[in-house]
């Protein structure tokens, strides 16, 4: 008797951007723990970062994923880039995104490389300046993203059309 079960195809993508061994130490010795950095998207422009700390590596992930599936957001893409320069903050990390034409691919340092992958984009440039810390990179990033808006968006918040917008 054959048994066809249909594996649900999962809604997101996933990434891992880092794991750390992070350590507390207490009074019979050090607690180690591993913190882990994860992006998912389904690469039509959603994205979400996740951080989650276990005791395992893989407990670690599986929070982490959960994280980034509860902080999905949703990201403007035009044409495989980025409808406009942008330059993202989170603490000491800046990330400066610029548009760019088709066939020019992902030019992105290892954080918002998987940002952006996951989000959709296929065509970007960016720089990542100050801090290097893979989160701050991240979150910088994603800031980045929010910060976006389309033409058409520009234009129905100003009461406008398109082409009074584009001039």
């Amino acid at each position: 008797m054959s048994r066809n079960f249909d594996r649900p195809v999962p809604e997101f993508e996933e990434r891992m951007v880092s794991i750390n061994r992070v350590s507390k130490t207490v009074k019979g010795g050090r607690n180690m723990r591993f913190s882990a950095l994860v992006v998912v998207g389904d690469r039509k422009g959603r994205v979400g970062i996740g951080m989650g700390k276990a005791a395992e590596v893989p407990e670690a992930m599986r929070k982490a994923v959960e994280d980034a599936k509860r902080h999905v957001v949703s990201v403007p893409i035009v044409n495989g880039t980025i409808p406009h320069a942008v330059e993202g903050k989170f603490s000491k990390g800046h990330v400066r995104m610029l548009p760019a034409p088709e066939g020019t691919g992902v030019i992105a340092g290892g954080p918002a490389r998987a940002v952006l992958e996951m989000a959709g984009v296929t065509d970007i440039r960016t720089k990542s300046y100050g801090s290097n810390n893979p989160a701050n990179c991240v979150k910088a990033t994603l800031d980045g993203l929010l910060q976006l808006r389309t033409v058409e968006q520009i234009a129905r918040l100003r009461g406008k059309t398109v082409e009074e917008i584009l001039g």
